[in-house]
C-alpha cells in the first residue's frame, strides 16, 4: 500500500543514474509541468510489457513540459539482473529518453510505499500528486488497452482539470525488498 496518497506532497531524493548524473527530484519537478516518478526493474516482465509504452509517453510529452525519472530499487543480489551494470546497458540498449535511478538502499520505494514494478506516481507542477497506479489497463497486449490511465492524468493536469481517475491498481511484480 502506497505511503503516498492522492493530494500529498512529493517526498524528494537524490539518486544516481545510469547517464553519470545524479538526479533530486525537486529540482526536476521545477523544471517540469508534471513529473513522474515510475518504479520499475530490468527483469521484470511486467516492466518490459511496458517499458516501450513509457518511452513513447515521454517521447509524446516531453514537448508540453513532462519529466519522468524511472527508479529500480530491487535488491540485485537477489536479482542480478537489476544491478547497475544491467541497467546501464539497458538504458543504453532500449534508448531510454529518462533518467534510470539507481535506489540501492531501497529508502525512496520504502518512503514512497511502492511495491510494484511498474508503478506510477504522477505529480503536477506543484508537487501534488495527482495519480497513482498502472501505465494503462493491459500490460499484454497495446492494441487492447482501453484506458490509458498515465496519459489521461497528464492530459487533465496539464490543463490543470481534476484526474477522472486518480487511483488505479498497480500491475507487476513485486519490487524485491531486502528483509
Amino acid at each position: 500500500m502506497a505511503n503516498l496518497h492522492i493530494g500529498n506532497k512529493l517526498i524528494d531524493f537524490t539518486l544516481p543514474a545510469t547517464d553519470g548524473n545524479t538526479y533530486r527530484a525537486s529540482n526536476v519537478l521545477k523544471i517540469a509541468k508534471a513529473l513522474i516518478v515510475t518504479f520499475t526493474c530490468n527483469h521484470c516482465p511486467y516492466a518490459q510489457a511496458w517499458e516501450g509504452r513509457l518511452i513513447q509517453l515521454i517521447h509524446d510529452y516531453d514537448p508540453q513540459g513532462v519529466h519522468m525519472l524511472a527508479i529500480s530499487s530491487n535488491d540485485a543480489t537477489k536479482f542480478p539482473a537489476d544491478d547497475f551494470e544491467h541497467m546501464t546497458k539497458r538504458a543504453i540498449e532500449k534508448h531510454y529518453v529518462f533518467p534510470y535511478l539507481y535506489d540501492e538502499s531501497q529508502d525512496v520505494a520504502r518512503a514512497y510505499g511502492a511495491e510494484r514494478t511498474p508503478e506510477l506516481f504522477i505529480f503536477d507542477a506543484t508537487g501534488i500528486l495527482r495519480y497513482h497506479g498502472a501505465p494503462d489497463d493491459n500490460y499484454e497486449d497495446e492494441q487492447e488497452v482501453k484506458h490509458h490511465y498515465a496519459r489521461e492524468a497528464l492530459d487533465a493536469i496539464l490543463i490543470d482539470q481534476k484526474v477522472a481517475q486518480p487511483e488505479t491498481r498497480p500491475v507487476g511484480c513485486t519490487i524485491k525488498f531486502r528483509v
